[in-house]
């Protein structure tokens, strides 16, 4: 009678188990899938319909080159890869279609730098809330990472 709960019992703690990996992942603002890492993800929560900003940095654990193409989010109508340019003292955005991760590169999205520009706030959101972004790839599936939602006076 005993063996036959034993493989109940091991699948429960199994779950749990994942559950609480899951759990950790979701609250460092991390994720991995396959080759791919993201950590330190946290969206830059700007006031009213102000566009916010996306920070991560994306590491390529892989043997072959992986192209980022966008990312998407239901928190906001519109997500975009984007570029600052420093030129002559201005500075300015610019879209990015794509961006390549060499094979054990790390590409760091940060202020001054590449970031993904979240426009249309689709629902009411706080610092300290999550939200869900799925990174989209031409060559890899899409990677669901969670976002910490941080003040712009945190970065």
């Amino acid at each position: 009678m005993t063996s036959t709960r034993h493989p109940d019992r091991l699948s429960r703690i199994a779950r749990r188990l994942a559950w609480g990996l899951l759990a950790t992942m979701i609250a460092t603002g991390s994720a991995q899938a396959g080759d791919l890492d993201v950590s330190d993800a946290r969206l830059r929560l700007m006031p009213g319909d102000l566009p916010a900003a996306g920070y991560f940095r994306l590491h390529n654990a892989g043997d072959h080159t992986v192209t980022l193409t966008g990312a998407d989010s239901e928190a906001y109508g519109s997500v975009m890869l984007h570029m600052t340019v420093s030129e002559d003292g201005m500075s300015s955005m610019h879209a990015v279609s794509s961006l390549d991760i060499a094979p054990g590169n790390t590409l760091a999205f940060a202020p001054k730098g590449y970031h993904l520009m979240f426009m249309k706030r689709t629902q009411p959101l706080a610092v300290g809330d999550k939200v869900e972004v799925t990174l989209t790839f031409a060559d890899a599936p899409a990677l669901p990472v969670t976002f910490d939602v941080v003040s712009p006076a945190t970065l």
